[in-house]
């Protein structure tokens, strides 16, 4: 993201931004989200989780907004959709990036084709949100 010096427009890899969408997740703890997320390659994109209990997490393109909201316990059911250019090459570097915490392993479920075209993977955080991420299936 980028905020334009002259006009103070923000935009999106020199594209507008005048439309798009962010998901607002709960998170039980925003710094374990942080920490997290953060295994995974996000980054804070904000102030600081503690100023205004929200979170604001970036990785590439995609960003991810988290509410404090500590009285949730999993299961959640919530979700949100990553598309992304490689499925696979992803779940990949999470899978090793998660590789010494057993109980997130056993949250990331390894990628599969769907019969509309996609590959597919998800990824359940500690506050039980269901992040799927997928891919276009190549020709």
């Amino acid at each position: 993201m980028q905020r334009n010096a002259v006009t103070g427009e923000l935009r999106r890899n020199g594209g507008d931004m005048s439309e798009r969408s962010v998901p607002i997740l709960p998170s039980r703890d925003l710094r374990e989200s942080l920490a997290f997320y953060g295994t995974l390659g996000f980054v804070n994109g904000g102030a600081p989780p503690e100023e205004w209990d929200y979170l604001i997490l970036v990785r590439g393109d995609i960003e991810l907004h988290f509410l404090a909201s500590p009285n949730i316990a999993p299961p959640v059911v919530v979700s949100c959709y990553l598309f992304v250019a490689d499925a696979q090459a992803l779940y990949e570097g999470w899978a090793v990036a998660l590789a010494n915490d057993s109980e997130s392993r056993r949250h990331l479920v390894a990628p599969m084709n769907t019969d509309y075209g996609m590959r597919e993977f998800t990824v359940t955080d500690p506050s039980g949100n269901i992040i799927r991420v997928g891919s276009v299936l190549g020709p």
